[in-house]
């Protein structure tokens, strides 16, 4: 059981009157020497939470201003050398976009070599809103998402020379990588979802699950159907199995930790998507498809709530080190336990010293008062990131 400090690493120095913040903003919005400056600061603070005993997650997307890591490959080589124990995990390499899997194989096994075996790999489908970025076709993604995954497995598992790959959707002569993985047989791959639909693949492969920003009903809807698949299909689903992602912010004190979590709600605040862009034909099923035409709001459309509401939903955790500690407790156990809390710890206008300070504090106070849970230890100690 793990605790993991995680950015999106926003670029936030955008005009108020922006329609949109993905897919169509022009790139001239960007400074090079502030996205500089940025990133400088992002590594640093990930520093930070290796020094403070959590692990470190990164993601990628792209045509947007809330992430600028359009090439998490490239980071996590940089995270091998600049942190020394933190694990790192990717979440996610959006597979089903991407047109050849045994480049991702490749980038994959050689992160987890330069980093001697610190690396989990995460897949996902990939956003709507990405699908004209990347040219790609929103029809039958998950099952290009699940072929890529096999090759990817396969890549990383044959060690005996070349093997060929025909598949529906992809088409390799001769798949021989070089190098391979540190880790034997594979890195520990996590697949994400945020739907309970989307989790059953997941539970079916032995995976680790991740959902971000379902709150508590979304999160315990998705988490059941785990457990149940595995069950049905003889995987223990142990918490470590198990992961969420919301927004956290720990301050000396209630007020301090409330004023930082403030201004994490960037991040939901500015995510200004057209329509056009967040429904293309064939990505969603079709009653998911209905309901959208119809204005039903989807469970990450949280835009417009107070952090107050956002808190009682278990999307945001803030405040002093007690309450924090008190918010994830009740979330543990209202979603019946998970093994992994991925802390959206950075976002916006929020500064690096107020980064900083709330990541030490959850590693210093809010981690020891956790250790009732099943699995969540205390950050001080060699094994602070041990299964």
């Amino acid at each position: 059981m793990k605790a993991w400090h995680f950015s999106e690493t926003s670029y936030p120095y955008l005009p108020d009157d922006i329609d949109s913040i993905r897919v169509t903003l022009p790139n001239r919005h960007f400074d090079p020497a502030k996205g500089a400056d940025l990133w400088d600061r992002y590594i640093d603070e990930w520093k930070e939470a290796d020094a403070a005993g959590l692990g470190v997650m990164i993601n990628e997307h792209h045509s947007t201003a809330t992430c600028m890591d359009p090439a998490a490959p490239i980071i996590a080589g940089i995270l091998a050398r600049e942190t020394s124990t933190a694990p790192i995990l990717i979440l996610g390499n959006p597979i089903a976009n991407r047109k050849d899997p045994i480049r991702v194989a490749e980038e994959m096994a050689l992160i987890d070599v330069l980093s001697r075996g610190r690396l989990v790999v995460g897949f996902v489908r990939g956003v709507p809103w990405e699908i004209s970025a990347t040219n790609s076709n929103p029809a039958r993604m998950q099952e290009r998402m699940w072929e890529a995954h096999d090759l990817i497995v396969k890549a990383w598992t044959t060690h005996d020379g070349p093997f060929s790959w025909e598949g529906e959707f992809f088409h390799h002569r001769e798949v021989n990588i070089f190098p391979r993985p540190w880790q034997d047989p594979c890195p520990p791959i996590w697949v994400t979802a945020t739907s309970p639909g989307s989790v059953v693949s997941v539970a079916e492969h032995g995976h680790t699950t991740a959902t971000f920003l379902t709150g508590y009903d979304g999160t315990r809807k998705i988490f059941d159907i785990y457990r149940s698949t595995a069950e049905r299909c003889g995987f223990p689903a142990t918490l470590d199995k198990l992961a969420y992602a919301g927004l956290v912010y720990t301050g000396e004190t209630d007020e301090e930790g409330l004023a930082g979590a403030e201004q994490l709600l960037w991040y939901i605040s500015s995510n200004k998507v057209p329509a056009q862009f967040s429904t293309p034909p064939g990505y969603l099923p079709q009653p998911a498809r209905v309901a959208a035409m119809q204005g039903a709001k989807g469970p990450l459309d949280l835009r417009g709530r107070s952090l107050r509401e956002l808190i009682d939903m278990g999307v945001v955790f803030a405040g002093s080190p007690d309450s924090v500690a008190r918010q994830i407790s009740t979330f543990y156990e209202r979603v019946g336990g998970f093994g992994h809390m991925l802390n959206m710890g950075q976002a916006g206008f929020l500064s690096h010293d107020a980064t900083v300070q709330g990541i030490r504090l959850f590693g210093r106070e809010v981690l020891p008062q956790l250790q009732h849970l099943d699995g969540i230890p205390s950050a001080a100690g060699s094994d602070v990131m041990a299964s």
